[in-house]
């Protein structure tokens, strides 16, 4: 069974009641009175001895819940009362060398349950005000990372509205123009992984479940319809370094794919990050069901701006890229599956 939550509110019921010392006090006085009416109760029943058998409890919850100082007042009640009532010679605060010996040891015995409780307790306090110090930083480090993430988005539109005022500059010079709308649409690529990777609610997303929605939003943006999107994932989760490039290879080449292979008509892109037989490396393979790559062509050797830039973040995965045609262009990188 679960004691986690009955042992967290017993803990801050505690906390509340050593805020309020009169209140401690008062339940020392009335847990002594309790323990010294019970024993008074049980003493026909009990044989010879036993002198401090309820006063343990009392003393030990009342440390507990109220704190040493009312802990403390309720040992020396309890003392003194099991030395005047219960051990022999009775109704006295006389005492033989046996009995003498018996309070000796009871009062130890309570002085160090006192101090492990109150030693406990210290350490709890201190583990919380740690804790409630995490808490401010971790919301500190919150509001920042999200103010950095706004400045960034606000950077990037400001950026893309540079390279939009450039490109109506440059209306009659046509490669200059395909120049900038080329580097707008990486910009606007970067953009929407940035703000899928950096949203709270794809912290624990599925790799599977990401890529899906982010290639559903690239295609979207594209304006090509029909395209069929099937997202096939061995892997659960990456950590957010590789994500964000493997955010960005699908991303460019599903921008291709709406480019080349789905013009004019819908489709079907399929992305799969498959694990290998023993574990140790990942395959991404993006393929489209167009014409695949024009005959004699070899991407690898391509100097094109975005061959290279695959090539760039295929390099940056410690991974090696491949590219051929079946049944449309198929875009394989192989990485290691450790960083």
């Amino acid at each position: 069974m679960d004691t986690g939550p009955v042992s967290s509110r017993l803990f801050g019921a505690a906390a509340d009641l050593r805020q309020r010392p009169r209140l401690g006090y008062a339940i020392a006085v009335s847990a002594f009175l309790i323990a010294l009416l019970t024993r008074f109760g049980v003493n026909a029943f009990l044989p010879s001895g036993f002198p401090y058998l309820t006063f343990f409890p009392a003393v030990l919850l009342t440390a507990f819940f109220c704190g040493t100082g009312p802990g403390l007042l309720a040992a020396l009640l309890s003392v003194a009362a099991a030395w005047y009532w219960f051990i022999p010679p009775l109704d006295s605060f006389a005492l033989d060398v046996q009995s003498g010996v018996a309070v000796l040891f009871f009062v130890a015995i309570l002085s160090a349950d006192l101090l492990i409780l109150h030693i406990m307790h210290s350490a709890l306090a201190d583990l919380r005000r740690e804790q409630a110090r995490s808490r401010d930083l971790l919301e500190q480090q919150k509001t920042l990372f999200a103010e950095l993430q706004h400045r960034t988005a606000n950077n990037m539109a400001f950026i893309s509205a540079l390279l939009s005022m450039h490109k109506r500059k440059a209306k009659d010079q046509p490669e200059v123009v395909a120049a900038f709308e080329s580097a707008s649409g990486r910009l606007d690529t970067m953009a929407r992984v940035h703000r899928r990777l950096y949203d709270p609610t794809s912290m624990d997303m599925p790799v599977q479940t990401y890529l899906r929605e982010l290639l559903a939003d690239v295609i979207g943006s594209s304006g090509r319809e029909g395209v069929d999107i099937v997202v096939d994932c061995e892997v659960a989760h990456l950590d957010v370094n590789r994500l964000t490039t493997v955010s960005l290879i699908v991303s460019e080449l599903a921008v291709n794919a709406a480019k080349h292979a789905f013009d004019g008509r819908g489709g079907r892109l399929e992305v799969s990050l498959l694990r290998s037989p023993d574990g140790g490396t990942y395959t991404l393979r993006v393929r489209d069901d167009g014409p695949g790559f024009p005959d004699g062509f070899d991407p690898s050797t391509s100097d094109r701006l975005g061959f290279r830039v695959l090539n760039s973040f295929a390099r940056s995965l410690n991974g090696q890229m491949a590219f051929r045609t079946d049944g449309g262009a198929v875009t394989e990188i192989t990485f290691p599956a450790k960083a």
